[in-house]
């Protein structure tokens, strides 16, 4: 008899007498506080049940709430028990009704026995806590918290401002450092008999009363007082999750629980019959003898906090639709936007999808329709090409079609012409990758045969979206890669930057372009542009295109010599 256990029951008392029988079971006593809160026929009931074990005892009991005294009142209460009826426990092992042993109680026992002075339990100065969450670590120490967190919140909060407006600070018992750590702990004999019987335990338990969730600092504070040997590490395996609450194990948890190599489990499902099942076995079936190392499932604890804080990149669902701003990322998958090109090259989507075997849509956000590849009615998981439903939630139609179409590359034309809700949204991210010809919406103006009048309103309007638009792709928060190229810089020189793209973005390989597309024909151009300044509009974007015609690359034939005789 050298492990004693110290339970703190307050529900599912089917599995806690499972869990006091196969402690009993390998000889350790066990002393048992029930809340003072549980109906007296529920208490009655559970103590009949356990009659028949004779190491079994229960405590005075104590009204226990969550981050108040009564858990630490409990865990003394208790605690003196065990050191009273109990002469021959060596150590005290403080656990709850949900706890499960994971490994045969013997082994418990035969680790222990090998480390007669150490203490486990986790113990660090509130420097070095990481893990506290509500933005009460030192202060919990220097205010005063007579008010329940959980059932006196606005009480809680008020009182809190009100210390803190005028400055109130509690002094720290003389000789203490505060420390924090998990509840469960397992102490040696003489270090926990050393804490229930200091001279000066009324003084700490006074000071402690008032102190926020004591129960993860009081032993953890005064174990530096008298330990000889302190390993700041539990021997029960608890994990919180980024709101500061235990992680719940269930029957699916099985091999990991396995993995951890812990001794005992908090916090276990009540209805996770598979984990009793396996756990409360004998040793011939349990786990392999070996050093606790719950660090070996920290990643996966880590990438399930990862995975609901932040999310999969592109994926918005009902169940978490998170602030703008806080998701991981706005899109699935790569994409590209092309503003400029279908006005400026004659069937640039079927030329572009020769050259890299992407996925080339028209306007998707089109104020005339959803021009899909092929211009479906719907496309990948049933996305409408209906106006009015993309624009009621322009981003989240962006963010399904990349979702849906992963793996393969999107690309798709934008222009001033277009609803302008997804603007910003491409320009910050990451994924999408932006060309720019600036100008290029003036080809189809400067094509159509339309009154000059309405011509120079419509080329006003859509310069003033165009260069709000470029605002958006050259501010501080824009994170696609983003080329620009004003017009007439463009068709001085069309195929180094058409070679660029393709580059990056062909599925096809590295290779050289065999085929422009072809461009539309420009001539007069230059006398559109000056019309138009004539009018009293002032084209700017499309860059210098002179008069006579529009520039060009191509190099004028020489004249063939001749002889004059």
């Amino acid at each position: 008899m050298s492990v004693g256990i110290v339970m703190l029951v307050h529900n599912a008392f089917d599995r806690a007498e499972e869990v006091v029988r196969h402690w009993h079971g390998a000889g350790c006593p066990v002393v048992i506080h029930v809340d003072r809160s549980v109906k007296k026929a529920t208490y009655s009931n559970f103590v009949t049940a356990l009659k028949d074990l004779k190491n079994v005892r229960f405590c005075k009991r104590h009204r226990c709430e969550w981050g108040t005294w009564g858990i630490t009142a409990a865990t003394q209460s208790a605690s003196e028990m065990l050191l009273a009826d109990f002469k021959d426990v060596r150590h005290a092992y403080l656990a709850s009704g949900s706890c499960l042993p994971l490994r045969p109680v013997q082994e418990l026992i035969d680790y222990l026995v090998k480390r007669p002075r150490t203490d486990f339990i986790e113990s660090a100065t509130i420097a070095d806590v990481p893990w506290t969450v509500g933005g009460l670590d030192h202060e919990r120490f220097t205010l005063r918290f007579p008010f329940s967190w959980k059932r006196q919140r606005m009480l809680f909060d008020r009182y809190v401002n009100l210390q803190r407006r005028f400055g109130y600070r509690r002094k720290i018992p003389d000789g203490i450092v505060p420390h924090m750590g998990s509840q469960w702990w397992c102490l040696t004999r003489q270090t926990l008999s050393a804490i229930l019987s200091d001279p000066d335990r009324a003084i700490y338990d006074r000071y402690f009363r008032k102190v926020w969730i004591p129960d993860e600092s009081y032993f953890q504070t005064l174990v530096r007082l008298y330990s000889q040997n302190i390993e700041s590490r539990s021997l029960t395996l608890s994990k919180f999750d980024f709101q500061g609450k235990p992680h719940i194990f269930y029957d699916d948890h099985l091999q990991l629980l396995r993995r951890s190599d812990c001794f005992v489990a908090r916090k276990v499902w009540p209805r996770a019959d598979r984990l009793y099942q396996a756990f409360l076995t004998d040793a011939e079936t349990a786990m392999r003898r070996t050093e606790p190392n719950p660090g070996k499932i920290d990643r996966i604890f880590a990438k399930a906090v990862d995975r609901r804080t932040r999310g999969r990149p592109g994926l918005i669902m009902q169940s978490r639709f998170p602030h703008d701003g806080h998701e991981n990322g706005v899109t699935a998958a790569p994409y590209s936007v092309f503003e400029g090109f279908s006005d400026l090259f004659v069937d640039f989507e079927e030329w572009l999808t020769k050259s890299t075997g992407c996925r080339v849509h028209g306007h998707l956000f089109g104020s005339e329709g959803v021009e899909f590849e092929g211009r479906q009615s719907s496309y990948a998981g049933a996305i409408s090409s209906n106006i009015a439903m993309r624009d009621h939630n322009a981003t989240q139609f962006l963010i399904n079609l990349m979702w849906n179409t992963r793996g393969e590359r999107q690309c798709f034309q934008f222009g001033p012409r277009d609803s302008q809700y997804i603007s910003w949204d491409i320009a910050k991210d990451p994924n999408a990758q932006i060309s720019v010809i600036s100008g290029a919406w003036a080809v189809p103006l400067f094509l159509s045969n339309r009154n000059f009048s309405d011509l120079r309103a419509d080329a006003a309007l859509q310069q003033k979206i165009e260069s709000e638009h470029l605002n958006a792709l050259r501010s501080s928060y824009a994170k696609a890669r983003i080329r620009i190229w004003s017009m007439a810089d463009f068709i001085e020189n069309p195929m180094e930057p058409l070679q660029t793209i393709v580059d990056e973005i062909s599925i096809k390989g590295l290779r050289r372009l065999s085929e422009a597309p072809k461009m539309i024909d420009l001539t007069g151009f230059g006398q559109f542009l000056q019309n138009l300044k004539n009018q009293g509009m002032h084209p700017y974007l499309m860059g210098d295109f002179q008069v006579e015609g529009a520039p060009t690359n191509a190099k004028p034939n020489p004249r063939k010599p001749y002889l004059v005789k």
